[in-house]
């Protein structure tokens, strides 16, 4: 019998790419880790570093395939920020009398006695003005952002019932003592914002910036939707909780909060706002780069996410990394109006309580029943993003049949 032939060493190790998935009880978007060939060892450091960063970052990690994440999962876009927004409008004009929760960058206990005078939202990202004290002459000024206006009169009476305390609705039992926070000896937030501090004294506006699966709940706590491996039910612990003077409380959950002097607002470019500059939107589209890559870009699609990215290229007709130089003016006209339309369309639908059906965003099969792809697209050394696109529906054209190409 003949030996079996040695395998001749490779030069460079061949790359292996693994797919990082959160795990149970909040499925969500994989990231990828790129690793050679070397020892199992190494390989082993290096997953479980990965891993660590995940859950660093508030998100258990697991190896695996991902499966059963609604359309929903995900960071917040602009539509459900906004729907926070309606949440905590309601409490506006009261006294936090008491908080809790996890957050290490910002200590609960520094928000305690203070007002809740406003709140305004911009794309992804939602801010709360805080005062040592109560300013009765300002809260009749208060205003919602338009997009927001609209349908107000018609859930007011709803919202006000939310916020009104535990007994409007049926709610969980308060934060453990172990969320509760008693600031420590040289954390001047309270003070600052008291006037103590030149520079702390204006910063009174808290910037909440939401991560994967980030929310806010009223009235009540989150919990486990299924319990992990073990057969633990944890539910989520909120980085923040804000009890209230007339009884509610507001529970942040998965948030980054940091103080700001004023809220960063650029109607311009929030494709919720009816001062969204479209003609700002279609120089920017038109830049020598994949379209994909730019519906991302915040400077001009502030709200803009990976669900109405995909839906917007895919009712377009799109491929995702059509350049944007080589499209005409039709299809990128058509391509901003499917970004307007359908996050108006997904913000209505939050507010009047409709789930979202998306027509490619994590399908297998596109409504005209074509195989769907799915890949992670990214600019080079920038963060990379799963898409999904139909090739039938949205065929990559060739540079001379995008210029030649007119939308039937």
């Amino acid at each position: 019998s003949s030996s079996p032939a040695k395998e001749e060493p490779c030069a460079t190790p061949p790359l292996t790419t693994i797919e990082i998935f959160p795990g149970s009880p909040l499925p969500g978007p994989p990231f990828r880790i790129h690793l050679r060939a070397e020892s199992a060892r190494t390989r082993a450091g290096r997953v479980l570093y990965a891993l660590r960063r995940r859950r660093r970052a508030g998100l258990p990690a697991v190896l695996g395939r991902a499966e059963g994440r609604g359309p929903g999962a995900g960071m917040p876009e602009g539509p459900s920020v906004r729907k926070f927004h309606r949440l905590v409008s309601p409490f506006v004009g009261q006294q936090v009398v008491k908080t809790g929760g996890s957050s290490q960058k910002l200590t609960p206990a520094s928000l305690q006695s203070l007002w809740l005078q406003d709140t305004q939202v911009h794309g992804k990202k939602l801010f709360l003005r805080f005062d040592p004290d109560e300013e009765l002459g300002s809260l009749g000024n208060i205003s919602l952002p338009e997009s927001l206006e609209k349908g107000e009169r018609k859930e007011e009476a709803q919202d006000q019932k939310q916020a009104s305390g535990p007994s409007s609705q049926k709610t969980s039992q308060p934060c453990s003592q172990s969320l509760e926070h008693v600031a420590p000896s040289g954390d001047r937030g309270l003070e600052d914002l008291r006037g103590d501090a030149a520079v702390g004294a204006s910063e009174r506006w808290l910037q909440v910036s939401f991560g994967m699966f980030g929310s806010i709940w009223v009235n009540e706590f989150s919990r486990a939707k299924k319990a992990n491996k073990r057969g633990d039910w944890r539910d989520p612990i909120p980085r923040l909780v804000l009890y209230f003077g007339g009884g509610g409380f507001l529970a942040f959950y998965n948030c980054q909060m940091s103080w700001s002097s004023s809220p960063v607002v650029r109607p311009a470019s929030d494709i919720l706002s009816e001062k969204f500059d479209r003609r700002q939107a279609l120089e920017a589209l038109s830049q020598e780069q994949p379209v994909c890559y730019t519906l991302l870009d915040q400077r001009y699609f502030s709200g803009l996410g990976n669900i109405i990215k995909n839906e917007a290229l895919y009712r377009a007709g799109i491929h995702p990394l059509s350049l944007g130089s080589l499209l005409s003016r039709q299809h990128l006209e058509a391509l901003v109006d499917h970004v307007v339309e359908f996050s108006a369309d997904w913000l209505q639908g939050k507010f009047e309580g409709r789930q979202q059906h998306p027509q490619i965003y994590q399908k297998e099969q596109c409504p005209g029943g074509h195989r769907v792809m799915r890949e992670a697209f990214g600019p080079p050394g920038g963060f990379q993003r799963l898409t999904w696109w139909c090739p039938q529906c949205q065929p990559r054209l060739s540079p001379d049949e995008q210029g030649q190409v007119q939308l039937s």
